[in-house]
């Protein structure tokens, strides 16, 4: 019996034993199977949001495990009907391709049998223009801004969300306009425009704006010396394009009105004396931006060069900032508009500046810092020395953010050039303006012009005339979002760039960036899409039509320099511009009378420098003899089209 039962305690044991092997197994078969199916089916695909008909985009497949140099994919239409096929080549760790569809709808892309469930969503190349248009319409025809920003980004929302409208409104809110808020360098621009509105409302209620006003009106006695005046405030701040804009439209506000100049015209020189200046000194908030780009541009194509003696190279090639530059002056010495400055100057001539006229009515920041108070005690000082700290703080601040970059990078030996290429231009001018802002109003109190709650007053309101401001950046950055989303330039490019002889390439960078800059209301944006593109098509052009090694430099900085200039035209002058906004804002004039006024003068111009810069240059001809000939025909075309102000 105790055999027995011992023999079936064994059988037991061992069943026992044979049922955790089996069960072994079959766990060690199932995690087998898991991990080779997490292996065979975890890649992951990635594809624009969204994609235009005939334009070449990205697509990029990610943990694939197949060691072989390409692999093949399938482009699938919705109904399941075979498209394409294309090959990814293997770059490190994932696989990418460019791809190019031809009929608008949705599509999917088909791995070795499996499809992956991104949509490729692909529409007409024609509606990637419409936002932006939109926009420059509505306003032009309404005279309401921020609607037609509205309505733009509403615009490329639905085309981007799949012609949902509520969906649309909801991202517009959520995703365009938030993520203008939360980029770093944004937030910095917005708290740099709401100083430097504090600072505004403490000298225009202590008096200090006035003083000044008073102490120039003795040199400016008249309507040209004013407008010089205007002219060269705007030349001396040339560091920063915001800084000038806002500083110069406020501080000559008050001269040009009690010199009968009408805000049109002030507008006009402020805007004209903002990008233009800051895009080609040699220190500026620009000038970094602009090598980084360049230097980029070059990488694309291998080749390893000094991106600021490129950038150097530049600036003679840039014929539209200098000629505006120039311009300016001419108008004045002659005395001469022409178009709707022409009226606009006449009628403030005749009238003076009324608030309907100005359009003061819709600009919070005209009827804010035009309260002004204590005249009976004004003080030029009480206004100049905050301007003086945020000009040379903002230098001052440059240099050291310069200096620490390139010390924490290991580089001992530096150049001034250096120095402003690795500056941080907005924290420059966040202490600049935070410093001018707490001077203000200790020298305000020390002379006990106002008391500590009148100062904290002044300020805020001085703050909240820039609010307005400030929602027409974010509006003009969500719409810049947009335009970069829905591939607004990759369309503008596509349309002209099929056969262009290298000879004609910087004329037509200039016309397409000067298109794109003034859709999309962003130089710098337009900047970044152009210069990686156009450096590489200018290399390859050359290299196809066999020019020599100084045809093809001449060609490739005549093309980069049309990148620059062309993105400040569009800067200078489109109605969704920051710049442009804030110049009307900075003037107190009406933001579609200062864009009617403007551009017909930025046209003008730009034609001359198309016709004798761009064009002759890039055949061999002498860069500064272009620029006497444009400054020639300017004067030429003013006499013939312009009539006299005071006639």
């Amino acid at each position: 019996m105790i055999f027995l039962g011992s023999e079936l305690f064994f059988k037991r044991i061992l069943s026992t034993i044979s049922r955790i092997v089996i069960l072994k197994k079959f766990f060690l078969l199932k995690l087998f199977i898991l991990l080779f199916s997490g292996i065979t089916f975890s890649q992951t695909i990635q594809v624009p949001q969204i994609v235009l008909t005939n334009i070449d985009f990205e697509i990029k497949v990610t943990d694939y495990p197949d060691s072989n140099s390409s692999i093949p994919i399938k482009i699938i239409s919705s109904e399941g009907k075979l498209i394409s096929e294309y090959n990814l080549i293997r770059q490190e760790n994932h696989f990418t391709g460019k791809i190019k569809i031809a009929d608008s709808g949705k599509y999917f892309a088909e791995l070795k049998g499996k499809k992956f469930e991104s949509v490729i969503n692909v529409i007409p190349g024609i509606l990637s223009i419409i936002p932006p248009l939109i926009a420059i319409f509505i306003a032009l025809i309404f005279r309401q801004v921020l609607f037609s920003l509205l309505l733009g980004i509403f615009a490329g929302t639905l085309f981007l969300y799949d012609y949902n409208p509520l969906i649309a409104f909801m991202r517009l809110v959520d995703v365009y306009v938030i993520n203008s808020l939360i980029d770093k360098s944004h937030i910095q621009i917005i708290v740099f425009t709401l100083m430097f509105g504090g600072v505004i409302g403490l000298m225009s209620k202590s008096g200090g704006t006035t003083g000044i006003a008073n102490l120039l009106i003795p040199l400016a006695r008249n309507r040209k010396s004013g407008l010089f005046a205007t002219w060269l405030s705007g030349i001396i701040i040339f560091f920063d394009d915001y800084a000038n804009t806002l500083v110069v439209g406020n501080l000559m506000r008050p001269l040009t009105d009690k010199l009968k100049i009408s805000r049109e015209k002030l507008a006009f020189i402020v805007d004209a004396t903002s990008a233009p200046v800051a895009s080609i000194f040699l220190i500026s908030s620009w000038i970094g931006y602009e090598v980084g780009l360049i230097q980029d541009g070059f990488k694309v194509i291998g080749a390893n060069v000094n991106a600021y003696n490129v950038f150097l190279d530049t600036i003679i090639f840039r014929f539209y900032p200098i000629a505006m530059l120039i311009f300016i002056p001419i108008t004045i010495l002659m005395k001469r508009d022409f178009g709707p400055m022409l009226k606009a100057e006449r009628y403030a001539l005749a009238n003076g500046i009324d608030a309907k006229h100005s359009g003061s009515k819709s600009n919070d920041i005209l009827k804010s810092t035009e309260l002004f108070g204590n005249e009976d005690r004004a003080k030029w000082f009480n206004g100049v020395i905050p301007i003086l700290i945020i000009v040379f703080g903002t230098v001052a601040g440059l240099i050291f953010t310069g200096i620490k970059s390139l010390e924490s990078m290991g580089i001992k030996d530096y150049s001034i050039r250096d120095i402003i290429s690795y500056s941080d231009s907005y924290a420059s001018l966040l202490w600049s303006s935070a410093a001018a802002c707490v001077v203000a109003g200790v020298m305000i109190g020390t002379q006990r012009i106002m008391n500590l709650g009148e100062i904290m007053d002044a300020c805020f309101l001085g703050i909240r005339s820039m609010f307005l401001a400030v929602v027409m950046l974010t509006l003009a950055w969500a719409i810049g979002s947009i335009t970069q989303d829905i591939k607004t330039a990759d369309y503008i490019i596509s349309v002209i760039s099929d056969s262009i002889a290298p000879h004609w390439l910087p004329v037509l960078v200039f016309i397409v960036c000067a298109a794109t800059s003034f859709s999309t209301g962003t130089s710098w944006g337009t900047m970044a899409i152009m210069m990686p593109l156009v450096i590489p098509l200018s290399f390859h052009i050359s290299s196809i039509n066999n020019l020599s090694e100084a045809d093809s430099y001449l060609i490739m900085v005549g093309a980069i320099s049309s990148v620059l200039a062309g993105c400040v035209f569009g800067d200078h002058c489109s109605p969704i511009s920051d710049t442009t906004i804030l110049s009307s804002m900075a003037s107190g004039c009406d933001h579609v009378a200062h864009v009617n006024t403007q551009l017909p003068y930025s046209i003008f111009v730009a034609i001359f420098c198309m016709l004798l810069g761009d064009i002759p240059t890039a055949f061999g001809f002498p860069p500064i003899l272009s620029i006497l000939l444009i400054v020639l025909c300017l004067i030429i075309g003013l006499r013939i089209i312009g009539k006299k102000v005071e006639a």
